[in-house]
C-alpha cells in the first residue's frame, strides 16, 4: 500500500512538474513574440523604414530629370528650385549623369559627392542618393525600373502611435510538413500595383487546422535562400486584418530546403505587407493555394493612425 501511494505521489510530482514546464515554455516564447513584434514596429518606424516611403515614380527608357525644379520629370518633394540630375535608362545599364549646370552640392550618393556613374539596381547594396531628409534609389519590378523616394519626415513617420496585433496564442504556432520540389517552381507574382515579377516556389508546407488539411507555398529570392517568404490571405482578411494579404518570413526547414523535413509556421509573427503603410509599395499578392477559407486569428491586425 505504502508503495503504491509513492507511485502514486511520484506521478502526481510529474504531472505538476510537465505543467509547470510547459507554462515556462510557453511564457518564454510569448517574451520572444513580443520582442520581435517590438523589433518589427522599430524596423517600420526608423528613418527608412516603411513608413518613410513617400514616392514611386516609374522610369522610362532614357533621360529622367529628377530634382526639386518644376519642370523635373520626376518632382521630388524637398525646398528650391533644383536640378539634381539625370538617370539614363537603356537596355543594359542605368546611368547618372550630371545636369546642364552639374550636380548640386545637397546630392550625395553612397555617401560622396554626385559623379556621373553607373548606378547599382535594387539588391542588398543599391546606390542610394540623398538630398536633405530624403533617400532614394532604383528599384526593379519585372521588367519596369521605379525610383523609390524616402523621406524620414514623412508624415506617416511621425504620426506613427504603435501597430495591433491578436494576443500570443501557442495554437497558431504550427510545425508542418515540408516536401520540396525536385527543381524550384519559377511563377508570375501578381502584385497591388498591377506589375507582375517573377519568383520561385521550392516547396510546399502542409499541416491541419481545425480539421482541414492546409497547403503553402513559400517564395524565395534564389535556391540558396536562408529565408523563406508565405504571402497569406485568410478568412480575417478585411475584416479584422489586412484585405490583400499577410507576410511570414520564416527560417528553413530542418533539413534544407530540397529536403523533406519539418518547418515551424508561428502565424502570431504574420504581419501586414508594406502596401498596409504606404500606397508606394509594391506588394506581390497570394498565390492560389495561400487564399485560405479558415480563419487565421493570429498575428498583426489592420493598421490605422
Amino acid at each position: 500500500m505504502r508503495s503504491r501511494r509513492s507511485m502514486v505521489f511520484a506521478f502526481l510530482l510529474l504531472a505538476v512538474g510537465e505543467r509547470a514546464y510547459s507554462a515556462d515554455t510557453d511564457r518564454i516564447w510569448s517574451d520572444q513574440v513580443q520582442q520581435w513584434r517590438q523589433k518589427h514596429a522599430a524596423s517600420l518606424s526608423a528613418p527608412d523604414g516603411w513608413l518613410s516611403v513617400v514616392a514611386l515614380d516609374w522610369l522610362k527608357t532614357g533621360s529622367n530629370t529628377f530634382g526639386s525644379a518644376s519642370n523635373d520629370s520626376i518632382r521630388l518633394a524637398s525646398a528650391g528650385n533644383t536640378h539634381y540630375g539625370i538617370i539614363d535608362v537603356q537596355k543594359d545599364v542605368v546611368k547618372l549623369k550630371a545636369p546642364a549646370e552639374g550636380f548640386p552640392a545637397t546630392l550625395r550618393v553612397d555617401g560622396h559627392a554626385a559623379a556621373e556613374q553607373n548606378i547599382v539596381v535594387d539588391g542588398p547594396h543599391p546606390t542610394l542618393f540623398n538630398a536633405g531628409t530624403l533617400t532614394f534609389f532604383v528599384i526593379r519590378r519585372g521588367e519596369q525600373l521605379a525610383l523609390r523616394v524616402k523621406d524620414s519626415r514623412a508624415p506617416a513617420r511621425l504620426a506613427f502611435r504603435g501597430l495591433h496585433w491578436y494576443p500570443p496564442d501557442p495554437r497558431f504556432r504550427i510545425e508542418a510538413e515540408w516536401t520540396p520540389f525536385s527543381e524550384p517552381k519559377q511563377v508570375n507574382i501578381q502584385t497591388l500595383v498591377g506589375v507582375t515579377t517573377q519568383g520561385l516556389i521550392p516547396g510546399i508546407a502542409k499541416f491541419t487546422l481545425d480539421g482541414q488539411e492546409i497547403v503553402l507555398e513559400p517564395f524565395v529570392e534564389s535556391p540558396d535562400s536562408k529565408e523563406l517568404m508565405f504571402v497569406i490571405r485568410d478568412a480575417t482578411s478585411g475584416k479584422a486584418t489586412y484585405p490583400a494579404s499577410r507576410f511570414l518570413h520564416t527560417g528553413l526547414p530542418d533539413h534544407g530546403l530540397s529536403n523533406p523535413g519539418r518547418i515551424v509556421l508561428d502565424f502570431n509573427r504574420l504581419e501586414n505587407p508594406p502596401c498596409a503603410f504606404t500606397p508606394f509599395a509594391t506588394c506581390p499578392l497570394p498565390p492560389a493555394s495561400n487564399r485560405l477559407r479558415v480563419a487565421l486569428p493570429a498575428g498583426e491586425l489592420k493598421y490605422g493612425h
